[in-house]
């Protein structure tokens, strides 16, 4: 049996803490590296925490700063242009309904979480190279530094550096034919329940709200647009500029998205939208992606954080509980690889009492008790 004892992971986003503690809770020491030369504070717009994110986040004692920020929003409303009803539903289960919160908050207090559990977090190293070594990986930073360690993990999303370090030959992140933008407004009366979505089909674009517990909307827009924008042309291209078009875009729609986009002092970063197609390798040697690297989800789906936030715990636990990395990457991209995994959509209701039973493999999902082990034949 080959004892895994450091791992070096690359991003210090949401997914990459989130490893951290992850690993550190299974008996592994983990250093961050992060390309950015100081803290994302106030980076993006808001996400979704689903349930299963918020499982795999109570798994390792973090769910609780998490759900300290945001707010509940239990259900979805659509609506077309003219704003006819068209459904409506849960987002997640009755009693454990989906949270929305900025992702900046989420950063904030998951790296500051793993801050005060003693993981090392670095700025500033931008992956360059890496290479599998008899004994472990080398991995090298573009300001000249180099570090080294039992495993090499990629929590550096769908840009991700080291998935290219991995499979030269991986495809690059597909473009979803929509641009990005939302915002934060005050002092607008809409017709909503407090933590409800509204999310409207308008004839150009598509808009979505909720309300927050003291009254601000917060609101996002999906706009298309056929071919994929070039490196900085979004953003040259003024707020206010952007203000216009997108009032323009809305203004024969019914609902508040114009009056909503008027009220929003700043508007969030305009950015294109990317998925990332199927990907035929996700480990070699001693590295391997997760989260966004390996398989981001479009933003409709809501999971994107929250698969992510699943992916590190799964890895942790495969890690804790297989004999070598070998087994455990081959394990964890069996659970884990879209079209094999378990769903992560909520179960019915009838069906959240259960438990997986106590078993040899490790768990599919992060809902199983932390504690649950395989037997003796597993690392200690």
């Amino acid at each position: 049996m080959t004892r895994t004892r450091t791992a070096l992971i690359i991003g210090g986003g949401i997914s990459g803490p989130t490893a951290a503690m992850a690993l550190q809770k299974a008996g592994i020491e983990p250093v961050v590296f992060e390309a950015r030369p100081d803290r994302a504070d106030g980076v993006g717009a808001f996400l979704t925490l689903a349930p299963n994110g918020a499982d795999a986040l109570r798994a390792i004692d973090a769910e609780a700063v998490a759900r300290a920020e945001g707010f509940p929003t239990p259900a979805i409303t659509l609506r077309s242009s003219t704003g006819k009803h068209l459904g409506s539903g849960p987002t997640g289960l009755s009693e454990q309904p989906s949270r929305t919160l900025k992702r900046a908050d989420l950063y904030r207090v998951l790296r500051e979480e793993a801050a005060n559990r003693g993981v090392p977090i670095e700025h500033g190293k931008r992956l360059v190279a890496a290479e599998t070594t008899d004994d472990g990986v080398r991995a090298a930073f573009a300001d000249g530094s180099e570090a080294v360690g039992d495993l090499l993990i990629g929590c550096d999303g769908v840009h991700s550096t080291l998935r290219r370090i991995i499979d030269p030959a991986a495809p690059a992140p597909a473009y979803a034919g929509l641009i990005n933008t939302g915002g934060y407004a005050s002092g607008v009366s809409v017709e909503s329940e407090q933590g409800s979505y509204e999310m409207i089909f308008g004839r150009h674009a598509f808009f979505g709200y909720a309300v927050t517990p003291d009254g601000a909307v917060w609101w996002f827009a999906n706009v298309p647009r056929r071919d994929e924008p070039e490196r900085g042309e979004l953003a040259a291209i003024s707020e206010e500029q952007w203000r216009d078009r997108l009032t323009t875009l809305y203004r024969d729609d019914a609902g508040p998205a114009v009056s909503l986009i008027e009220a929003t002092p700043h508007l969030s970063a305009v950015s294109p939208i990317h998925t990332m197609p199927r990907l035929s390798t996700w480990h070699a040697g001693r590295m391997i992606v997760i989260g966004d690297a390996a398989h981001a989800p479009s933003p409709t789906s809501g999971q994107g954080a929250s698969l992510s936030i699943e992916d590190a715990v799964v890895l942790a636990r495969c890690l804790r509980d297989l004999p070598d990395h070998e087994q455990a990457f081959a394990r964890f991209e069996s659970l884990r690889r879209p079209g094999s995994r378990r769903s992560s959509k909520p179960p019915p209701a009838s069906t959240t009492a259960r438990r997986p039973a106590r078993s040899a493999a490790p768990c599919a999902t992060p809902s199983c008790p932390w504690s649950s082990r395989p037997p003796p034949t597993a690392k200690p």
